[in-house]
């Protein structure tokens, strides 16, 4: 979640309410038909085709997830950073056209076109959901791409529905392994300092967001346009309430993954920014990459939390190689 720069009170601490913000990030089934293995360049099952033509897919709960499928080949699946959709992914995508890639990706629900259902703001439904597109879609092989809260979708997506379909894993801008402090995670975030982000949200949540896009971002060492700063403010305050970014943030915060780092299996790659104040990379990426076995740190010099745009480039070849691998 992006810095915080809005006065809420005048005795709240602005650095308290930037590392409260800082751990946000980013500011986390059944198939239908059953149709031969999907591998790279193979014809899509007539059911699969049928989804993919219909921009939407139905979770067990009801929910209709939207949902982009460009090129074909072998499949990577992008999840977004909290409080933003598939859109986000707009340069990475682009840039594998012609590479025999098939992208997918998905507003998460309560996220951009997709529904906005009363509950299921937990690691487990949204693992499920990502099911739910994995199966429906008929995608193997997949290599799993996460930013920020996606990353911890991604994890429990693996803890709950195994690898079977899956070939490798990217971990951008992750908020693995443990946000919060406790006896066990010293260098945590206390839970009074977390509390205030959705205090400061509650107060002027499009001001908040707005301020935060220079530290997101990464100015001035990274320069982005008035017109990109207000894209992405635009994607966050129009398409997520602030009751789901709460919701989201109240979990994601306290879930400890620590487990289910160390149970992954698979080829691992970490890309993490070393002035990213939305996770700093010492609590999140180099604690991630000393747990997860077959695991990669790339560490991008002066790269913030928003490197999808100010370093799509190296971030496009750095996927693009790792899924070729």
């Amino acid at each position: 979640m992006p810095k915080i720069a809005a006065e809420v009170d005048q005795s709240m601490d602005r650095r308290s309410i930037l590392k409260s913000a800082a751990v946000a990030a980013g500011v986390g089934l059944v198939g239908v038909g059953r149709a031969h293995a999907l591998a790279e360049g193979a014809k899509l099952a007539p059911v699969a085709a049928q989804v993919r033509a219909r921009k939407s897919i139905e979770t067990a709960d009801g929910t209709r997830l939207f949902h982009r499928d460009w090129g074909d080949g072998k499949p990577i699946l992008f999840a977004a950073p909290w409080g933003l959709n598939t859109d986000w992914w707009e340069y990475q995508v682009t840039a594998f056209a012609g590479h025999n890639l098939r992208c997918v990706g998905y507003d998460r629900r309560g996220h951009g076109r997709s529904d906005e259902s009363k509950d299921g703001y937990d690691f487990n439904t949204l693992a499920d959901d990502m099911a739910a597109v994995i199966d429906q879609l008929e995608l193997r092989q997949v290599m799993l791409v996460g930013q920020s809260l996606g990353c911890g979708e991604v994890v429990r997506y693996l803890t709950r529905h195994g690898n079977s379909r899956i070939d490798r894993v990217v971990l951008v801008s992750t908020i693995t392994p443990f946000i919060m402090k406790t006896s066990d995670n010293p260098d945590g975030v206390d839970e009074a300092t977390l509390e205030k982000t959705p205090a400061a949200l509650c107060m002027d949540r499009a001001h908040v967001i707005a301020e935060a896009a220079p530290a997101f971002f990464g100015e001035p060492a990274n320069t982005v346009s008035p017109e990109m700063a207000g894209w992405w403010t635009r994607m966050m305050v129009d398409g997520c309430s602030l009751k789901v970014m709460i919701d989201l943030q109240r979990m994601f915060t306290r879930t400890d993954f620590r487990p289910e780092l160390r149970a992954m299996t698979l080829p691992t790659l970490l890309i993490h920014g070393d002035h990213d104040a939305s996770t700093p990379i010492e609590l999140t990426g180099r604690k991630s990459v000393q747990l997860i076995p077959r695991c990669q740190l790339k560490v991008y010099e002066n790269a913030a939390h928003g490197l999808t745009i100010t370093h799509k480039d190296r971030l496009s070849a750095d996927l693009l190689a790792f899924v070729e691998g």
